[in-house]
Protein backbone atom coordinates (compact mmCIF):
# COMPACT_ATOMS: atom_id res chain seq x y z
CA UNK A 1 0.00 0.00 0.00
CA UNK A 2 1.01 3.57 -0.76
CA UNK A 3 2.05 5.48 1.84
CA UNK A 4 0.99 8.98 2.65
CA UNK A 5 4.87 10.20 2.44
CA UNK A 6 5.02 8.18 -0.54
CA UNK A 7 2.10 10.55 -2.11
CA UNK A 8 3.29 13.75 -1.37
CA UNK A 9 6.89 13.06 -2.03
CA UNK A 10 5.21 11.57 -5.63
CA UNK A 11 3.07 14.89 -5.87
CA UNK A 12 5.98 17.03 -5.32
CA UNK A 13 8.53 15.26 -7.89
CA UNK A 14 5.36 16.09 -9.85
CA UNK A 15 5.05 19.46 -9.60
CA UNK A 16 8.95 20.21 -9.86
CA UNK A 17 8.80 18.54 -13.02
CA UNK A 18 6.03 20.55 -14.29
CA UNK A 19 7.26 24.04 -12.62
CA UNK A 20 10.88 22.86 -14.76
CA UNK A 21 8.92 22.51 -17.85
CA UNK A 22 7.10 25.41 -17.57
CA UNK A 23 10.20 27.66 -17.13
CA UNK A 24 11.76 26.33 -19.84
CA UNK A 25 8.52 26.82 -21.98
CA UNK A 26 8.20 30.46 -20.06
CA UNK A 27 12.23 31.30 -21.10
CA UNK A 28 11.45 30.66 -24.80
CA UNK A 29 13.82 27.06 -24.43
CA UNK A 30 10.72 24.62 -25.10
CA UNK A 31 9.10 27.12 -27.77
CA UNK A 32 6.92 29.91 -25.92
CA UNK A 33 6.91 33.14 -28.21
CA UNK A 34 8.37 35.50 -25.86
CA UNK A 35 10.51 35.08 -22.93
CA UNK A 36 8.90 36.53 -19.73
CA UNK A 37 9.38 40.50 -18.70
CA UNK A 38 9.24 42.42 -15.14
CA UNK A 39 6.21 43.97 -14.33
CA UNK A 40 5.31 46.72 -15.94
CA UNK A 41 7.24 45.86 -19.19
CA UNK A 42 10.13 48.81 -19.06
CA UNK A 43 10.93 50.34 -22.21
CA UNK A 44 15.11 50.14 -22.72
CA UNK A 45 15.18 49.07 -19.36
CA UNK A 46 14.70 52.26 -18.10
CA UNK A 47 14.13 52.35 -14.59
CA UNK A 48 15.02 48.47 -13.92
CA UNK A 49 17.83 49.62 -12.03
CA UNK A 50 16.02 51.81 -9.68
CA UNK A 51 16.32 49.30 -6.83
CA UNK A 52 20.02 49.68 -7.08
CA UNK A 53 19.63 53.30 -6.29
CA UNK A 54 21.06 53.95 -2.71
CA UNK A 55 24.10 51.62 -2.68
CA UNK A 56 26.63 53.76 -1.12
CA UNK A 57 27.92 51.00 1.74
CA UNK A 58 32.27 50.49 1.14
CA UNK A 59 31.23 47.13 2.00
CA UNK A 60 28.83 45.62 -0.61
CA UNK A 61 27.81 42.08 -1.21
CA UNK A 62 24.96 39.96 -2.89
CA UNK A 63 23.75 37.04 -1.53
CA UNK A 64 22.60 34.83 -4.56
CA UNK A 65 19.43 32.18 -3.41
CA UNK A 66 18.77 29.46 -5.26
CA UNK A 67 16.76 27.42 -2.59
CA UNK A 68 15.15 28.09 0.90
CA UNK A 69 18.46 26.40 2.16
CA UNK A 70 16.47 26.78 6.31
CA UNK A 71 17.15 29.75 5.66
CA UNK A 72 20.68 30.29 5.52
CA UNK A 73 20.35 33.07 2.54
CA UNK A 74 18.86 34.98 5.24
CA UNK A 75 21.81 33.99 8.07
CA UNK A 76 24.39 34.82 5.74
CA UNK A 77 23.36 38.22 5.31
CA UNK A 78 23.58 38.87 8.83
CA UNK A 79 27.11 37.31 9.66
CA UNK A 80 28.51 39.53 6.62
CA UNK A 81 27.41 42.66 8.30
CA UNK A 82 28.14 41.68 12.01
CA UNK A 83 31.37 40.63 11.02
CA UNK A 84 32.01 43.47 8.62
CA UNK A 85 30.83 45.55 11.45
CA UNK A 86 32.96 43.92 14.34
CA UNK A 87 36.11 43.36 11.89
CA UNK A 88 35.97 46.99 10.14
CA UNK A 89 34.03 49.37 12.81
CA UNK A 90 31.60 49.90 10.27
CA UNK A 91 28.04 50.88 10.90
CA UNK A 92 25.01 49.38 8.84
CA UNK A 93 25.24 52.33 7.00
CA UNK A 94 28.52 51.39 5.38
CA UNK A 95 27.29 47.83 5.04
CA UNK A 96 25.23 47.04 1.44
CA UNK A 97 24.00 43.46 1.82
CA UNK A 98 21.62 42.08 -0.63
CA UNK A 99 19.72 38.80 -0.52
CA UNK A 100 18.74 37.73 -4.14
CA UNK A 101 15.75 34.92 -3.97
CA UNK A 102 15.65 33.05 -7.31
CA UNK A 103 14.72 29.98 -8.51
CA UNK A 104 13.00 27.57 -5.24
CA UNK A 105 14.29 30.38 -3.07
CA UNK A 106 11.12 32.58 -3.83
CA UNK A 107 9.33 31.53 -0.56
CA UNK A 108 11.37 33.54 1.67
CA UNK A 109 9.84 36.14 0.17
CA UNK A 110 6.04 35.55 1.34
CA UNK A 111 3.83 36.06 3.90
CA UNK A 112 2.38 32.90 6.30
CA UNK A 113 -1.22 33.65 4.43
CA UNK A 114 0.84 32.48 0.90
CA UNK A 115 2.95 29.55 2.74
CA UNK A 116 -0.73 28.39 4.01
CA UNK A 117 -2.91 28.55 0.88
CA UNK A 118 -0.76 27.63 -1.06
CA UNK A 119 1.42 24.77 1.02
CA UNK A 120 4.69 25.98 0.22
CA UNK A 121 6.33 23.94 2.88
CA UNK A 122 4.74 20.65 1.44
CA UNK A 123 5.90 21.50 -2.15
CA UNK A 124 9.23 22.04 -1.50
CA UNK A 125 9.67 19.82 1.12
CA UNK A 126 10.42 22.82 3.75
CA UNK A 127 10.02 21.43 7.26
CA UNK A 128 9.01 23.86 10.42
CA UNK A 129 12.18 24.01 12.76
CA UNK A 130 9.52 23.89 15.32
CA UNK A 131 6.63 21.54 14.62
CA UNK A 132 8.91 19.38 12.08
CA UNK A 133 6.44 19.32 9.39
CA UNK A 134 5.93 20.70 6.06
CA UNK A 135 5.90 24.81 7.16
CA UNK A 136 2.48 26.29 6.70
CA UNK A 137 3.80 29.60 7.66
CA UNK A 138 7.18 31.33 6.50
CA UNK A 139 9.43 30.25 9.28
CA UNK A 140 12.32 32.93 8.96
CA UNK A 141 10.19 35.77 9.32
CA UNK A 142 8.60 37.28 12.39
CA UNK A 143 9.39 34.55 14.77
CA UNK A 144 8.90 33.87 18.08
CA UNK A 145 12.21 33.88 20.09
CA UNK A 146 14.25 30.71 20.09
CA UNK A 147 13.16 29.68 17.03
CA UNK A 148 15.77 30.67 15.17
CA UNK A 149 18.99 29.78 15.38
CA UNK A 150 20.07 33.20 15.22
CA UNK A 151 17.05 35.91 16.10
CA UNK A 152 19.08 38.32 13.91
CA UNK A 153 18.83 35.92 10.91
CA UNK A 154 14.85 37.29 10.25
CA UNK A 155 13.26 38.74 7.45
CA UNK A 156 12.02 41.99 9.22
CA UNK A 157 15.19 41.84 11.39
CA UNK A 158 17.64 42.42 8.49
CA UNK A 159 15.29 44.46 6.61
CA UNK A 160 15.51 47.06 9.70
CA UNK A 161 19.15 46.95 9.06
CA UNK A 162 19.00 47.94 5.45
CA UNK A 163 19.24 44.26 3.83
CA UNK A 164 17.82 44.83 0.45
CA UNK A 165 15.94 41.54 -1.15
CA UNK A 166 14.96 41.08 -4.71
CA UNK A 167 12.47 38.42 -5.88
CA UNK A 168 13.15 36.66 -9.52
CA UNK A 169 10.09 37.02 -11.38
CA UNK A 170 11.08 34.16 -13.92
CA UNK A 171 10.03 32.10 -10.93
CA UNK A 172 7.66 33.71 -8.96
CA UNK A 173 5.69 34.12 -12.44
CA UNK A 174 5.90 30.06 -13.03
CA UNK A 175 5.81 28.78 -9.56
CA UNK A 176 2.24 30.92 -8.62
CA UNK A 177 1.45 29.80 -11.93
CA UNK A 178 1.89 26.18 -11.58
CA UNK A 179 0.59 26.38 -8.00
CA UNK A 180 -2.92 28.40 -9.11
CA UNK A 181 -5.03 24.95 -9.61
CA UNK A 182 -4.24 24.35 -5.52
CA UNK A 183 -6.28 27.63 -4.87
CA UNK A 184 -8.80 27.15 -7.50
CA UNK A 185 -7.40 30.85 -9.25
CA UNK A 186 -6.60 31.37 -12.43
CA UNK A 187 -2.58 32.09 -12.98
CA UNK A 188 -2.70 35.32 -13.76
CA UNK A 189 -5.35 35.87 -10.23
CA UNK A 190 -2.65 33.75 -8.23
CA UNK A 191 0.16 35.44 -9.38
CA UNK A 192 -1.34 39.10 -8.13
CA UNK A 193 -2.58 37.42 -4.77
CA UNK A 194 0.87 36.32 -4.20
CA UNK A 195 2.52 39.83 -5.09
CA UNK A 196 -0.34 41.66 -2.71
CA UNK A 197 1.56 38.78 -0.55
CA UNK A 198 5.06 39.57 -0.70
CA UNK A 199 6.83 41.44 1.75
CA UNK A 200 7.58 44.96 2.06
CA UNK A 201 11.19 45.99 0.88
CA UNK A 202 11.28 43.15 -1.45
CA UNK A 203 11.59 44.21 -5.31
CA UNK A 204 10.74 41.73 -8.02
CA UNK A 205 13.18 41.72 -10.71
CA UNK A 206 13.46 40.86 -14.25
CA UNK A 207 15.01 37.20 -13.27
CA UNK A 208 17.62 36.71 -10.71
CA UNK A 209 20.18 36.25 -12.68
CA UNK A 210 19.73 39.68 -14.21
CA UNK A 211 20.17 40.72 -10.42
CA UNK A 212 23.24 39.06 -9.74
CA UNK A 213 25.33 41.29 -13.32
CA UNK A 214 23.65 43.88 -11.93
CA UNK A 215 24.38 43.96 -8.48
CA UNK A 216 27.92 42.98 -9.33
CA UNK A 217 28.30 45.86 -11.83
CA UNK A 218 27.42 48.54 -8.84
CA UNK A 219 30.16 46.96 -6.87
CA UNK A 220 29.04 44.07 -4.84
CA UNK A 221 31.19 40.94 -4.54
CA UNK A 222 29.45 37.63 -5.15
CA UNK A 223 28.34 34.96 -2.13
CA UNK A 224 26.22 31.70 -3.42
CA UNK A 225 23.43 31.20 -0.40
CA UNK A 226 22.28 27.87 -0.98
Amino acid sequence: MTSVTDQLSTHRRGFLGRLTAGTLAIMGIAGAAHPIAAEPLLENGAGADDWLNGLTGTHRQFFDAVSVNEGFPFSFAMTFMNTIGETYKAPDKDINAIVGLRHFAIPLAFNDAIWAKYKLGELFNIKDPVTKAPATRNPYAYAKPGELLFPGMAYEKLAERGVRFTCCNVALTVISGMSAEKAGLPKDGAKQEWLAGMFKGVTVVPSGVLAVNRAQKKGCTYCYAG
